[in-house]
This record gives C-alpha cells, sequence and structure tokens, in this order.
C-alpha cells in the first residue's frame, strides 16, 4: 500500500492535492470540523471548494468565525451548498445537537475530516468533568462521528469501496503518552507502567503535584486520535469506510492560542522548519482523496505525516488498546456504537 503521488511532500499544499484528485471531490458532501479563518480548516474549506463538492459543510464553535470561512467558500465555489454548524466537541449536547443539525441537512457523508482540536498547559475540563484535552480532541469527536455513522455507511453503500473516508487529525504529539486508562484525567492516581510516559522525558513533561501536565494531556488525546482510527478500520472495512489519522506538520494557528511565553518558546523549538496552512492541509487530502489508499492492509498503517505514510509509536496503533479505548469512550458518551450492525 502506498500513495499515488511519491512526490507529494512537506512543501505540497492542499490545493494541489485537491486538483490532482479533483475527480474524487466533484459532487461529494464533505463535513470539516475546526473551520476558521486563517486556520487549517479554511486552507482545507478553500482546497476542496475549488474542485466542485456538492456540499460542504463547515464545522466549529464560534458561528461567527465558521461563516467568515463560509463566505469565502461561497465566492470561490457559488455552485457548491455551503452550511455552517455550530459544534463545541467540549460539550456532549453540542456534539449531539450538531450531529442532528447535519443529519437534517444531507443523507450521505463521502468525507468526514476531524479537524478540530486544542492544546492547554493548564487544567480544564469538559461540561462532563472530562479533561479538556483528551475531551475536545478525542471523545468529541468519537461521539460526533459515531453519530454520523448512517450517513456514512448511506455513502459507502453506493461508492467505489474505500473511498468513504474518516480522517483523524493527530499529531506528532501522540508520542509523549499512551492512554491513562488509570487516570485519563489526569488526577495523579497511579498507573501501570504500560500507561506511562516513555522514559527520557524533558523535565518540563513531568506532571505538577496535582497530577496534571498539559503536554502529556495532549499527547495522550492525539494518541487516542490514532487509536480510534484503527479500530474504524477494524470494524467497517467490511462497509467500505476506511479511515486515516495525519500529523499535518509544525503550523501556528489557533491550537497554541494559550500557551504563555515559555510554552511557545518550547513550541517553537519542536520543529526546524513551519509549514503555511495550505501546506499543512495537504496531508489529510491526501489522506482524504488518494484512491491508492482505498483499502488499508496492515490496520496498524493509518498514520501518514508530510504527505506520505509515517511510523506512529506502538503505543498508538495497538488494536487490543483501540478496542479498550472505544469501550471507555462508549462510557464516557453513555451510548454504545455496534459498528458493524449499524
Amino acid at each position: 500500500m502506498a500513495v499515488s503521488h511519491p512526490d507529494f511532500n512537506a512543501e505540497a499544499t492542499a490545493t494541489e492535492v485537491a486538483s490532482a484528485f479533483a475527480g474524487r471531490i466533484q459532487g461529494k458532501n464533505v463535513v470539516i470540523t475546526g473551520v476558521g479563518p486563517s486556520s487549517l480548516g479554511e486552507a482545507l474549506a478553500l482546497a476542496i471548494a475549488s474542485q466542485q463538492p456538492a456540499n460542504l459543510i463547515l464545522a466549529s464553535r464560534t458561528l461567527s468565525k465558521v461563516q467568515e470561512v463560509a463566505n469565502k467558500v461561497k465566492t470561490l465555489a457559488p455552485g457548491t451548498t455551503v452550511e455552517s454548524v455550530v459544534l463545541n466537541l467540549a460539550s456532549q449536547k453540542s456534539v449531539r445537537e450538531a450531529a442532528s443539525n447535519v443529519q437534517g441537512l444531507i443523507d450521505h457523508i463521502d468525507i468526514l475530516i476531524n479537524n478540530a482540536g486544542m492544546m492547554v498547559i493548564n487544567r480544564e475540563t469538559t461540561e462532563e468533568g472530562i479533561e479538556i484535552q483528551f475531551g475536545t480532541n478525542h471523545v468529541g469527536h468519537f461521539l460526533f462521528t459515531n453519530l454520523l455513522m448512517t450517513q456514512l455507511k448511506n455513502a459507502a453503500k453506493v461508492s467505489e469501496p474505500g473511498s468513504t473516508r474518516v480522517i483523524n487529525v493527530t499529531s506528532a504529539g501522540h508520542r509523549l503518552s499512551p492512554i491513562r486508562f488509570h487516570d485519563y484525567n489526569f488526577e495523579g492516581k497511579e498507573v501501570p507502567q504500560d500507561e506511562r510516559p516513555p522514559d527520557g522525558l524533558p523535565a518540563m513533561f513531568n506532571p505538577t503535584a496535582a497530577g496534571y501536565n498539559g503536554w502529556l494531556a495532549y499527547g495522550q488525546s492525539k494518541a487516542a486520535n490514532i487509536l480510534f482510527t484503527v479500530y474504524l478500520n477494524q470494524h467497517l472495512a467490511s462497509a467500505g469506510i476506511v479511515s486515516y489519522s495525519v500529523h499535518p506538520g509544525s503550523i501556528w494557528t489557533g491550537l497554541s492560542r494559550s500557551l504563555d511565553e515559555t510554552n511557545s518558546e518550547t513550541m517553537a523549538k519542536t520543529s526546524k522548519s513551519w509549514k503555511t496552512a495550505d501546506q499543512g492541509a495537504a496531508t489529510m487530502l491526501v489522506a482524504a482523496l488518494d484512491p491508492g489508499l482505498n483499502v488499508v492492509s496492515d490496520p496498524t498503517a493509518v498514520y501518514l505525516s508530510d504527505c506520505q505514510f509515517a511510523t506512529a509509536v506502538p503505543h498508538a496503533v495497538s488494536q487490543d488498546v483501540a478496542e479498550r479505548l472505544f469501550r471507555l469512550s462508549e462510557d464516557l458518551v453513555g451510548m454504545q456504537f455496534p459498528l458493524s450492525v449499524y
């Protein structure tokens, strides 16, 4: 299994990728989360809109911001129906309302891109009391995706197998922490060795006396994005749906808006090169559109970076851990999702 364009790399843009796979966009229904001005979501929306999708649904927490992007899309692609949906991933009530709104707009979804994300240093929680990075980056998208499963399966029934896609945006930060099943809220509870951060991390990644470290909590949420992808492929391949998880690269976006000066300096040191939003969105569109990726032959080969396959750390691609995370996530949203049934 390989991508169709080995020449695409860190400098490729979403605009170029969308053009290369134009036939995979035309007439399709696409849903994108985390859409706001000057964001990866905006770059995705504009690149996709340039190739005449049928319906483009843009979801984000702030209606005025998502509508600003929607207006740009309408100017670029007047033949595309563009809808804005309010989606606060830190509120399961909002997630359910957003999913219901999407269900009322379209009966099938060809491509779902779970792009929204956040990073904080100090402890915050969702409305349900879940650590906010795990609750937003993973649990919110977990609930949103599963509530839209009927729409995804409707698309797969009438499409080429594997062309219906769920893209979960992750980060190289997934390396910082496995899933802490015994302490996913980072409350200072004892965890077994396989749930602890890898050895040798700098002191800045040590938890506080209260047990919290924002970088580790972010890493847990990003590992969860990949594990969710692994689980979806295990259980949806027979329905013609595939999923990939993407590291977009280093881009200065609203993700880092909560960082103070010290942590911003730390973030700046994580990469020697920084991408534009258009470049950052490119790998997402390779994952979403490339016909060479219609079949996932290896359930652990689901992670892409710089428009090519990359290697995720073992704790993020374990099928057993993916199963366990899915069950925990069901418990946290109070619903069960038998993917092979509906």
